[in-house]
């Protein structure tokens, strides 16, 4: 009994102390707890993630789009700098975010890749003549394409001249023996027109006049014009076909301003056709062309290409690869193609920060020749910095949820649509394998009302084939009627309604933009990044219909340009008839 009462005095004891000196600080850590609830409750705000503007002191809707308010959380920036803004470990491995560490290319072989297509060797180029003029009476070669090679028969042509001087012949035959110089007079006449000895003995042996004398051809090669019709008139010399030799063809290609001071005659050059994408075909340059194209301002670059098998034909599109070495004792940064991002005429890229933990921020550059997969970096980039390779994208987005500068927001601030180019969730919840935006689920109704925004663009992209500035100025009003029908609140998920409302934004400025522009190119230069975000949208919500996602590589100083289109055929907005058939389909979108 007395040991109870021993153990439990000691016991009482030790709980007096620990309250003694532990008891107050708990009490202070509780109240402190509490007040801090209560301060948030009193001072707590609450606002749209859609509509930052709207500030309200009580949870409820957004006035604007009824979606649910939530509340505003400082955002803790700890020891960054203003341009600076930090990614969750967990967010960097989802959206497979990946960086690689620039350097210098020293004085190295690189190489620039030029597009370009087959065409005719215009030194094997040649016109099938007659030799006599008069009435054609029947032609043997009808389309183009056909080959022909001397002595095949091409034509039968009455000739007035022809049949004069046939007589002759007979009446000198008759008195050869008399007037010997005269029958060879008459004889060397006919050969002069291009009769052989063969049809000339015809006519001495038949002693009849030929009203319809054949024409035989003196060239070889293909068909590539019929330069007259039957029944028509040829004159002495004029020409029946145009006819190419194929056994040599050029690869002409498109050289920007800033790489003409890369390319010299009789460099090598690595040729690849796009329909024999597995071979490559070793020539060098044969000609620089000296005059720019003002239209797409490009100098035509040419190699010219055996082609003994006929397997080239003119019109495939082949791209060139050209060695190139870089000046002696030079250096320069080298980045790879996929780290930079390009909103009009900006190009960014995100660089991580050699701080503790995932910290990155925008960075503007400006970039030089392409060179393979790499572009070479004027100013922006230091020597050992690293910069984001893989999920840019997804990087930029993070910037713009957090007020930074960004692609679309170069003075940083925080916007209302999160990512304003390819809003991407952090968690990678929107992006497949390939990081492409994974179509979402959403009422026919919104697709429908999507489709007629999509069909209005269509219009505006064939305006711009067309060359039509003013076409296309008023399409791209009927896009932003089109749009003002969206009803977004069919879109009932919150990340759905982010994504529209993204994606909304930049189709009526670059809509606007054309609308209010009739100069052609500046329509063409807002059409690239209006493009981009149909693109986005259609894959992304889906509008019932197939559409096919094309690319053009040679536009934007080679940075390259996609569109839409219902059509298969190639049919270029960027370059209309300058470049009509310049671009790949890329994708299907079903």
């Amino acid at each position: 009994m007395k040991t109870y009462i021993k153990y439990s005095g000691i016991l009482i004891a030790g709980l007096l102390l620990g309250w003694l000196l532990f008891g107050r600080g708990g009490s202070s850590e509780v109240a402190s707890n509490a007040s801090h609830e209560h301060t948030e409750d009193e001072n707590g705000m609450w606002t749209c993630s859609m509509h930052p503007q709207i500030q309200q002191p009580e949870p409820g809707q957004c006035p604007i789009c009824a979606m649910d308010l939530v509340p505003v959380s400082a955002e803790d920036s700890g020891s960054l700098e203003e341009a600076q803004f930090k990614l969750s470990e967990r967010a960097v491995a989802l959206a497979n975010i990946q960086t690689t560490m620039v350097g210098d290319v020293q004085s190295t072989e690189g190489g620039i890749t030029l597009s370009g297509k087959i065409m005719e060797n215009e030194e094997g180029m040649v016109m099938q003549a007659s030799h006599f003029g008069g009435r054609v009476e029947k032609l043997y070669i009808n389309s183009t394409g056909e080959k022909i090679y001397p002595g095949k028969l091409l034509a039968e042509i009455y000739s007035p001249k022809l049949v004069t001087a046939q007589e002759e012949l007979l009446t000198a035959l008759e008195i050869r023996s008399e007037q010997p110089e005269l029958y060879k007079a008459v004889r060397s006449k006919l050969k002069l027109w291009k009769l052989s000895e063969a049809q000339i003995h015809e006519i001495q042996n038949s002693g009849k006049v030929k009203y319809n004398i054949p024409v035989y051809a003196d060239v070889s090669g293909i068909v590539t014009e019929k330069m007259i019709e039957e029944g028509e008139h040829v004159s002495e010399g004029g020409a029946l076909y145009k006819v190419t030799n194929l056994n040599t063809v050029w690869a002409v290609f498109d050289a920007y301003e800033s790489q003409i001071k890369m390319l010299r005659k009789g460099q090598k050059v690595k040729v690849k056709v796009n329909a024999f994408p597995d071979e490559e075909i070793d020539a060098v340059i044969d000609f620089v062309d000296p005059v720019l194209n003002t239209t797409t301002r490009t100098v035509p670059v040419r190699v010219v290409l055996r082609n003994s098998n006929d397997k080239l034909k003119p019109g495939m599109f082949v791209s060139g690869r050209i060695v190139v070495n870089l000046q002696e004792g030079s250096s320069q940064i080298s980045i790879p193609k996929s780290a930079v991002l390009w909103t009009g005429k900006r190009s960014v890229v995100y660089v991580k920060s050699p701080a503790e933990g995932s910290v990155f921020e925008m960075r503007e550059v400006e970039l030089g020749n392409a060179m393979n997969d790499s572009y070479m970096v004027i100013s922006g980039l230091e020597n050992g910095e690293e910069v984001v390779t893989n999920g840019a994208f997804t990087v930029d987005a993070a910037a713009q949820l957090q007020g930074k500068k960004s692609m679309m927001n170069k003075d940083g601030g925080r916007t209302s649509t999160g990512h304003e180019h390819h809003q991407m969730n952090m968690e990678g919840e929107q992006m497949n394998m390939e990081g492409e935006p994974m179509k979402m689920e959403v009422e026919t109704a919104f697709q429908d009302q999507l489709r007629d925004v999509f069909l209005n663009y269509e219009k505006l992209k064939d305006h711009l084939v067309a060359d039509k500035a003013e076409d296309a100025g008023k399409s791209a009003k009927a896009v932003l009627t089109s749009l003002e029908k969206v009803d977004m609140k069919l879109l009932k998920d919150q990340k759905m309604h982010q994504q529209w409302m993204a994606i909304e934004k930049e189709i009526r400025k670059t809509s606007t933009s054309i609308g209010n522009s009739k100069d052609i190119a500046e329509q063409r230069k807002a059409f690239k990044p209006l493009s981009e975000h149909m693109i986005y949208g259609v894959e992304l919500f889906g509008i019932n219909q197939k559409v096919y996602k094309q690319f053009c590589p040679m536009y934007d100083n080679n940075a390259g340009a996609n569109w839409l289109s219902l059509e298969k055929e190639i049919r270029n907005p960027y370059f209309g008839d300058a470049m009509l058939t310049c671009g790949e389909v890329k994708k299907t979108i079903e």
